[in-house]
Order: structure tokens, then C-alpha cells, then sequence
């Protein structure tokens, strides 16, 4: 972008979201880190943010003691230091604007920002004093504002603890300061400064559009329902990406017809460990695994239609060949050459050639045995036609060629059982490859999903007991005690997870194993039903009633 635009403008204390704006995030392919400012109107906001773009101009800076910016403006830049990323910069609307008279409007831009930022700016001037921490009272105004879960009945922990978890990186600014950074003769950190503070005193663009309609509704945003709806879309693209990757790369990789059919299977088993790769990457909170088991039942569709696609191929082209080698044979049949005395053998030995050179052409694929049976079966009552004819022959040796004859179609419909049957328990080992593969990728999501939330609970546990021990130093007895029991209960989650046999992970990680035998038979019983059936059909043409 050349220049900032308009995020989610302001008009008469009511929100609305930018459509250009968001067609422009839409297309960011990147990963995104979001900046965004909050602080008074006319501290300077819109000067910092054009610094952290690389700029002098940009965001607009006004030079009198009305506020330029309304609302909340947006500029996406390539990241500083990281190539791979987009920097999202918000600038916002100064608060506390006494020509605006609405400090509900200012909590709203200031839940705004929190909400869809990675890293959250509060700038302010001068000293980090009261009247500084007075006007920051909006964050004390969000568990208002926002739910982080969608019930309302009352939950094991409440609301403002959830937030730890949901809330971005604070970095507080303090502009034109010029105090000695020491604390009772000592230095200190600016880190340092900025805690003795805040001591206790008693007292992407889907998210967008779905915080501001439930602003303007008068609903209160919940952050839960917002990462539902971002997760539905989100995975929905996933699983589209991880379809598109495969089909993709088969048409690549794979040469129709394939000489086998494990060779068809063979591309498929990589292709697809590359698409669920790719789904993996891009899911976000797949819920029961409902879309990965969509991306199975769509890979298994698109691999059918190779399946089929291979099929037709070979049987096209072996049906074409073997129609120009067998071209001689059917006008020796024609023109009555073989109704001649030993005209049996002169037949046997022309169409021995036409199965020789057939067995010479290159790359007939999967149907290519059933392409020669099927021809092999049209010929014959034209060699018992022929045989019966043959004058050269004995009643005795006719009987002996038609049993032979018997005995080599028997065994020709023998061989097309043997390959149907090599051919299914193929297709169900790749379905069992499949169930593997998919139960892996899952496996190693899941148990890296858990360790971030581990590792989440034990920085929430650290917080609470560091926020515990304060509230012990300032005298807040009862909220001391208070807070015990959640960091009990804590502490207990924690315990939990910290066994992955044990977790809900694990129960989702069963249920999803079992949707898969139910989308692929080939991971489950029908494996041995249908070698079984096959095998019947072979019995029955070994000794047909």
C-alpha cells in the first residue's frame, strides 16, 4: 500500500467497516503482524506509526487541536525485518476528543484495537502518573464489552482470566518523558518503572467485520464466537488449498495410463501426505476434525476420479493397439485361410503373434490384461468354428483341443479374478496408508496444540500467583484467598494436560480415527470382506455348477 486507508470508520458514534479496506486484507497471502496505537487525541500517535513504517508522511498528522483521525486507519507494509511477513499498521482515533462527548464511542475503538491487534501501543505523554492510569481506564471497561466465551451460564473461570490468554503484546510509550529512571536512589528498568505503576489500586478481516456488526447491534463481541467464525473460514480455505495442492500435483506427477496400478497408488500416497501437510498448516481449531475428515472424503473422491481417469486411458489405448495387431488376423478369418485342413494350428500359431506383439507394446496400464481376455473370449467360437472344421484332425484330437480350449478360458478368467483381487487389496492398503498418514499429521498437530496450551496455562498460573502475591503485600486479603482457589483449579488443568493420554485431545484424536474407517473401508473390516467375496468368485469359477 502506497498509502494508508480507512479500516472501520466513525460517522455519527456508528461503526462500519471499509469494503476496499477488506478486499485489500483479503489478498495478503502472508503472515500478518498487527500494530496498533491507542492514547490520547493530538500525543502524536499518527507521527510514531509513520515511523514504524518507514515513513515521514503517511498517516495523516494535523498541526492544530482537532483530531485527524477518525475512526480507524490502516497500512499494510513489507515487515522490517522479516520477509516472509506483512506489517499491519492501525492507527486510531484519539481518545477522549471533547468535541466527540461519547466515551463509550472512545472504549469501543479502544476494544477494537485490542481485539485485533498482535501487539497493542498505549501512547501517552510526559509521566506514567494517575491521571495517566485514569485515562486508561478502558481496559477495566473490556470484560464489559467482551465476552470470551459464548454461554452465559457461569464457567469454571471467568472472563477477565481468559483475556490473559486473548490479549497482545502491551507496549506503553511514554513520549517527551525526561525523569531519571531511579526508584527509592536505585535505577531502574523502563520494565521496572512501568510495573511500580501499575501496582494494584482498589476500585484478520473476518474479525473485523464480526466485532463491528455485533458493535453496531448492540450485542457484546464474544471472542469465542469471533474465532468460531474465523475458524469456519479459515479451515474452509484450508481444506481448499490442501484439495487444489493435491490435484495439482497428481496431474504433475502422474503420466496417463500408469503402468500399474500401484503405481498410480504410489503417487497418490505422496501427493496426498503433501496436501494434509498443507491443511495442517494452514487449520485453526478444528473442532471434532470435521473439515480434515472433509479434505479425506475430497481427496478420496478426486482419487477416483483418477482411478477412473487411468482406467480409461489404458483401456482406450490397449483397445486401439491390440485392434491394429489383430487387423491380419480377422482378414485371414474373413477370406476363409483357416478352413483348410490343419487350418486349427495355422489359427492358434496367427493369433499366438497377435498375443506376442501385444505383450511388446509399452505402457498399456491397468486395463491392458482385461483388454486381451475380452479379446481372447471374442475369439472363442470362431476357434471352435475353425477346430470343427479342420479336416486334418481325428473326432479324438478335436475333443482334446475343445477341452484344452475349455481349460485356457477357465484359466484366463482365473487370471482376471487374481489381478482384481491384487488390484482391491492395493486400493485398501492405500487406504490404510491413508488412515495412517492423516492419523499421524493430526497426532503431531494435536500434541504440539497441546504443549502451546500447556505452555499458555503455565504463563496464566504465573500471573495469577505473581498478582496473588501482590494482593498480599497491598492487604487485599479476601481477593488473596479468592484467587487461591483458581489457581487450584489451574493447577489442576495443568496437571491434566500435561498427560496427553488423558487429555480431550486424545478422546478427539479416537472419535476422528474411528470418522475415518468410516470414510476410508479400507483402513477397517470390509479390507478382509471384500478379499472374501473375491474369493468366492474365484471358487465358483474353479468348479461351476
Amino acid at each position: 500500500m502506497e498509502a494508508p486507508i480507512c479500516l472501520v470508520e466513525n460517522e455519527n458514534q456508528e461503526l462500519r467497516v471499509n469494503p476496499e479496506a477488506l478486499n485489500i486484507l483479503e489478498k495478503i497471502t502472508q503472515p500478518v503482524v498487527v500494530v496498533a496505537i491507542v492514547g490520547l487525541y493530538r500525543t502524536g500517535k499518527s507521527y510514531l506509526m509513520n515511523r514504524l513504517a518507514g515513513q515521514n508522511h503517511g498517516f495523516n498528522l494535523g498541526t492544530t487541536v482537532r483530531s485527524e483521525t477518525k475512526g480507524i486507519w490502516m497500512w499494510c507494509v513489507p515487515h522490517p525485518t522479516k520477509s516472509k511477513f506483512t506489517l499491519v499498521l492501525l492507527d486510531t482515533e484519539g481518545l477522549g476528543d471533547v468535541e466527540k462527548g461519547d466515551l463509550k464511542n472512545d472504549s469501543w475503538i479502544f476494544a477494537l484495537a485490542v481485539l485485533l491487534s498482535s501487539t497493542f501501543v498505549y501512547n501517552s505523554m510526559n509521566t506514567i502518573n494517575h491521571q495517566a492510569l485514569e485515562q486508561l481506564h478502558y481496559v477495566t471497561e473490556l470484560t464489559e464489552l467482551i465476552r470470551t466465551k459464548s454461554s452465559s451460564q457461569s464457567e469454571e473461570m471467568d472472563d477477565s482470566d481468559e483475556f490473559v490468554s486473548f490479549f497482545p503484546d502491551f507496549v506503553w510509550t511514554v513520549r517527551d518523558f525526561t525523569l531519571e529512571l531511579k526508584l527509592d536512589g536505585r535505577v531502574i528498568t523502563a520494565d521496572e518503572y512501568l510495573e511500580n505503576a501499575l501496582k494494584l489500586i482498589p476500585g484478520l478481516a473476518t474479525l473485523v467485520t464480526t466485532y463491528v456488526d455485533a458493535i453496531n447491534s448492540g450485542a457484546v463481541p464474544c471472542l469465542e464466537n469471533a474465532v468460531t467464525t474465523l475458524a469456519q473460514r479459515e479451515n474452509s480455505i484450508a481444506v481448499q488449498k490442501a484439495t487444489d495442492h493435491y490435484t495439482e500435483r497428481m496431474a504433475q506427477l502422474v503420466r496417463l495410463p500408469t503402468n500399474t496400478l500401484q503405481d498410480l497408488l504410489n503417487v497418490h500416497t505422496a501427493c496426498e501426505k503433501e496436501a494434509i501437510a498443507v491443511f495442517m498448516e494452514h487449520s485453526f481449531k478444528d473442532e471434532n476434525q470435521q473439515f480434515q475428515k472433509n479434505l479425506v472424503v475430497a481427496i478420496e473422491e478426486h482419487k477416483e476420479d483418477f482411478l477412473r481417469q487411468n482406467e480409461e486411458a489404458s483401456l482406450s489405448y490397449c483397445q486401439a493397439e491390440l485392434e491394429k495387431l489383430a487387423e491380419h488376423l480377422r482378414e485371414n478369418i474373413s477370406r476363409g485361410a483357416f478352413s483348410v485342413p490343419g487350418g486349427h494350428r495355422l489359427y492358434l500359431e496367427a493369433r499366438k503373434k497377435v498375443e506376442q506383439d501385444y505383450e511388446r507394446v509399452p505402457r498399456k496400464g491397468v486395463k491392458a490384461n482385461h483388454v486381451l481376455q475380452s479379446f481372447l473370449q471374442s475369439q472363442v467360437t470362431i476357434e471352435d468354428f475353425i477346430l470343427q472344421s479342420d479336416k486334418a484332425l481325428t473326432d479324438g484330437q478335436k475333443a482334446m483341443e475343445a477341452e484344452r480350449a475349455q481349460k485356457e478360458a477357465a484359466e484366463q478368467e482365473q487370471e482376471l479374478l487374481r489381478q482384481k483381487q491384487k488390484e482391491l487389496q492395493q486400493v485398501m492398503e492405500s487406504q490404510e496408508r491413508s488412515y495412517k498418514e492423516n492419523m499421524d499429521q493430526l497426532h503431531e498437530k494435536m500434541e504440539t496444540e497441546r504443549k502451546n496450551l500447556l505452555r499458555e496455562q503455565e504463563e496464566m498460573l504465573a500471573h495469577k500467583l505473581k498478582v496473588q502475591e501482590d494482593m498480599l503485600k497491598e492487604g487485599f486479603k479476601t481477593k488473596y484467598e479468592a484467587l487461591g482457589d483458581e489457581i487450584s483449579l489451574l493447577q489442576n488443568v495443568i496437571k491434566k494436560n500435561q498427560n496427553p493420554s488423558s487429555s480431550l485431545a486424545a478422546q478427539v484424536f479416537d472419535g476422528f480415527g474411528n470418522v475415518l474407517i468410516s470414510v476410508l473401508p479400507g483402513s477397517g473390516k470390509l479390507f478382509g470382506v471384500g478379499l472374501k467375496i473375491l474369493s468366492n468368485q474365484m471358487k465358483k469359477s474353479k468348479n461351476p455348477s
